[in-house]
């Protein structure tokens, strides 16, 4: 899954400034409802990661199954804060 594919399926743009705030909440829940019933863990994996960017992810335990793949997006968490903090300044 490419993050540009994603943010067509789920927001019809990949430009998150071209989405209103109904177009970004309806996108979210069509997300979250995906990654319910996925069951290839990689997708999962990117799809929880969208969500997490947006702010919008559910907590490691109910996303994953088992602790690698928790491990994993604990990792893409720290990356995230790392880049964040990486900008400032």
């Amino acid at each position: 899954m490419q993050f540009d594919d994603l943010m067509r399926r789920y927001f019809a743009t990949p430009d998150l400034t071209e989405v209103t705030p109904a177009g970004l909440e309806a996108g979210i829940e069509r997300c979250r409802v995906d990654l319910g019933l996925e069951t290839d863990p990689g997708k999962r994996f990117a799809l929880w990661s969208l969500l997490f960017m947006l702010g919008a992810a559910p907590d490691l335990d109910v996303a994953f199954e088992n602790d690698d793949e928790r491990e994993a997006a604990r990792n893409f968490m720290d990356l995230m804060a790392a880049s964040e903090a990486g900008g400032e300044g």
